[in-house]
C-alpha cells in the first residue's frame, strides 16, 4: 500500500511517500528555521505562508523522487493536530484536495502518534506493547503504547514542553533559534553539571508528571542576575547543567513506568531525544534494569512527514477515515481522537 503523507505542524513543510508504512521511498523537507531565527521563534504566520507557498512542489517533487504518478497513491496521510492552527490547515485542506482529486483515502493522524511511529522505520523489530516517551518542542509525554493506534498517558508535562524550555534557555544564552542542538554542542564544551544548581520539580500525588516552568525561571534568574552584578556566566556549565536537570526529570520517571507497566521496551521520540544527556542516561537506565532502548536517529527525531505515513498505514489498517469535513486542531490530547 502507498501513501503520501503530508506534515505542517509546525514550521517545517514535509512530505513523504511509504510502502506499507515501515519502507520509505522517498521524502522532502523544506526547513524554515533560518527564517524564524531572525524573531527568536516561530512566527505562526509567516509559518503559514510558507507552507502555502512551498507544499504543492514539495508534493510534486516527492513523487518525482520515488519514481511515481499521483495515479499510483492508495491514501493520503496529514496531521490534522496538535500544532499551530494555520500551519495545520494548510497541511489538512492540501491533503483534502488531493485525496478528493484521486478519489483515495483520507488518514488523519495525530501528531504524537507520528511521533511514536518514528521508532517502526528506524526498527523493523519494533513492535507494541512498549513504553515510549515523546519529548518535543511541544509536548512532553510518558505513553503506554498499547497498540498501533492505542495509547494511554502516564505522565505529562504540567505547563511548558521540555523542548521549549531548551529553545528558550538557549535565547537566554544567546544560541540563536532553534536552540536545542546548539545547547547540546555547547554543554560539550567543558561543560560541568554540578556548577549551576537547578530544580528538579514534583509533583505531590502524580509520579509521572511533570514541571519545567521553573528550571527555565531558574535559568533565567541565573542569567540576569549575573548580568546585573557584571558577572561572567559559565555558559558551558549552565547548558550542561540545564541538560542535567532536564534528564533527571524525564529518565527515572520514564524507567519507573517501565517498571509498573511491565514493558521490557522503551523508546524515545521527538525532537528532544537527540540531546546527547538524555541518550547517554536513558541507555545507562535502561541497561541497569535490563530493558531494551529504541531511539531513533536524528533525521527522525525532529518533525517530519515519513513517521505520519508510517503510522498513516497503521491507522488505515486499524479502519480510521476522515471526510471531507475534517478539521485541524491547536490543541487535542495524545489519547484523544477528532472522530
Amino acid at each position: 500500500m502507498i501513501i503520501l503523507s503530508i506534515e505542517t505542524s509546525c514550521d517545517e513543510t514535509a512530505v513523504a511517500i511509504s510502502r506499507n508504512g515501515r519502507e520509505l521511498l522517498s521524502e522532502t523537507i523544506f526547513s524554515q528555521g533560518e527564517m524564524h531565527a531572525l524573531y527568536g521563534g516561530v512566527v505562526p504566520e509567516i509559518a503559514s505562508r510558507n507552507h502555502v507557498a512551498h507544499i504543492g512542489k514539495l508534493a510534486s517533487s516527492t513523487l518525482e523522487k520515488a519514481g511515481l504518478v499521483k495515479s499510483q497513491l492508495d491514501a493520503i496521510a496529514v496531521t490534522y493536530a496538535p500544532g499551530l492552527i494555520g500551519a495545520l490547515l494548510v497541511g489538512v485542506n492540501f491533503a483534502k484536495g488531493l485525496a478528493m482529486a484521486l478519489d483515495i483515502p483520507l488518514i488523519p493522524v495525530h501528531h504524537i502518534m507520528g511521533h511514536i511511529a518514528a521508532n517502526y522505520i528506524a526498527y523493523p523489530e519494533l513492535e507494541p506493547p512498549f513504553l515510549c516517551a515523546i519529548v518535543s518542542g511541544g509536548n512532553s509525554i510518558i505513553a503506554d503504547v498499547r497498540s498501533y493506534t492505542d495509547i494511554g498517558i502516564i505522565g505529562r508535562s504540567r505547563d511548558d514542553a521540555a523542548g521549549e524550555c531548551f529553545d528558550k534557555v538557549a535565547r537566554l544564552l544567546g544560541l540563536g533559534y532553534p536552540g536545542g542542538a546548539a545547547l547540546d554542542e555547547l554543554a560539550q564544551r567543558g561543560g560541568d553539571d554540578t556548577v549551576y544548581n537547578l530544580p528538579r520539580p514534583v509533583i505531590d500525588g502524580y509520579p509521572y508528571d511533570m514541571s519545567f516552568s521553573g528550571l527555565k525561571t531558574a535559568v533565567a534568574n541565573i542569567v540576569h542576575n549575573g548580568q546585573q552584578r557584571n558577572e561572567t556566566l559559565d555558559k558551558a556549565s549552565l547548558a550542561a547543567s540545564f541538560a542535567a536537570a532536564v534528564s533527571d526529570i524525564l529518565v527515572p520517571r520514564i524507567m519507573e513506568a517501565a517498571k509498573e507497566y511491565n514493558r521490557d521496551n522503551i523508546a524515545i521520540a521527538g525532537g528532544v531525544a537527540a540531546n546527547t544527556r538524555i541518550q547517554k542516561d536513558l541507555t545507562l537506565a535502561a541497561q541497569a534494569m535490563g530493558k531494551t532502548l529504541y531511539i531513533p536517529p536524528l533525521r527522525l527525531c525532529g518533525d517530519n512527514a515519513a513517521m505520519i505515513a508510517c503510522q498513516g498505514y497503521y491507522e488505515y489498517i486499524a479502519g480510521t477515515r476522515a471526510s471531507m469535513d475534517l478539521n485541524a486542531y491547536a490543541t487535542m490530547p495524545a489519547d484523544a481522537r477528532y472522530w
